[in-house]
Formats: structure tokens, C-alpha cells, sequence
């Protein structure tokens, strides 16, 4: 399995991860907003199809560690930010798939979780993504907030986002071929 996410066409990227079962908690982790908050973001989600769900970011608090400073690019952002969307689809706890729409955005994310004995495979695809730098954004956030999920469900204390994030970002866009 790829550790790196991967781009399936040019506004579509796909990761798969392989974490501590069982299924239903991961399944917690990604539609429980205070669990979710512990690792993405926070936020109500109806657990229904046409249902609204939001994503209250707060990066900064991800990790208890100390001197995790955005990098200079992202310092110009709130320190905590809001989208919304609406299910399209929850089949429990298999699958889970919202959009995600913002100011001038709009994209969809989907979860699939297998089991695969005590552990869960979780497939992420991320589509509908707007351009090259909206891509190389996505696949280090995703990839970094993935990292700290990890170390939540192995009772870890989380690694610093946006350090993790910074290296994964620069990482992504080598091997993207971007210049951001």
C-alpha cells in the first residue's frame, strides 16, 4: 500500500490506510464531530443522505506540542475555519460521502472502510478539486491529518499538523511536479 496519496485525473486524488479496527470506531472518528475534531475537524453531521454536515477547522489545536506555527503561505488565514455540505451518501460503517463547498468551492469526499481483520482499510477520494495548487493543498492537509489519526487511534500523543503538513506539502508538490 502507497503511504502517498495518489491523482487519478487532474481534479481527483485517492489515499487508502490501513488502521486499528474495529471498523466501527474508525467509522466514529470519521462522522462523530468531536471525535472527527480530534484529528480533521469538528462539526455536526446528519447521518442521512441530503443531510447537512460541517467542518469546523482548527489545525493549531490538533496536537498538544509546542512551537507548531503555520508556515508563511497559510499565516494570512483565520486559525479556525468553516465549511459545510450535505451527505450524499452514509451507509454505516462502510461508507460515508459529503460534499464540500466553501466560498468559491466546491469538491467531494468520500470514505470507504473494509474490514481486513482487526484492522480497518479506509479509502479517501477527494474529487472535484478546482486546479494544480487546490490539489497540492488537499494531498498534504489530507495526508497530515491522516499521520495524526493514526496516532489517535493508537493513543499516541498527535505529531505537530503543521509541521507534518509543510514537509508532506513540499513532498507532494515534487512529486506532483508543482511549483507551489
Amino acid at each position: 500500500m502507497n503511504k502517498f496519496g495518489e491523482r487519478l485525473d487532474d481534479t481527483t486524488v485517492r489515499f487508502e490506510r490501513l488502521l486499528p479496527g474495529p471498523i466501527e470506531r474508525v467509522w466514529q472518528y470519521i462522522t462523530d464531530g468531536d471525535k472527527r475534531a480530534k484529528w480533521l475537524a469538528g462539526g455536526n453531521a446528519e447521518l442521512v443522505v441530503d443531510g447537512k454536515i460541517e467542518l469546523l477547522f482548527h489545525n493549531s489545536s490538533l496536537s498538544t506540542l509546542p512551537d507548531d506555527p503555520p508556515p508563511q503561505k497559510y499565516c494570512g488565514l483565520p486559525e479556525k475555519m468553516s465549511w459545510s455540505g450535505r451527505v450524499i451518501r452514509c451507509e454505516p460503517p462502510y461508507a460515508f460521502a459529503h460534499t464540500w463547498v466553501g466560498e468559491n468551492e466546491y469538491s467531494e469526499v468520500e470514505y470507504q472502510l473494509e474490514e481486513r481483520g482487526d484492522k480497518v482499510l479506509l479509502i479517501l477520494t477527494h474529487r472535484k478539486l478546482q486546479d494544480d495548487e487546490t490539489v497540492l493543498g488537499v494531498c498534504g492537509g489530507w495526508h497530515a491529518h491522516f499521520e495524526i489519526l493514526l496516532d489517535v487511534l493508537e493513543n499516541q500523543t498527535p505529531r505537530p499538523f503543521w509541521k507534518t503538513f509543510t514537509a508532506l506539502e513540499a513532498e507532494y508538490a515534487a512529486r506532483l511536479g508543482s511549483d507551489s
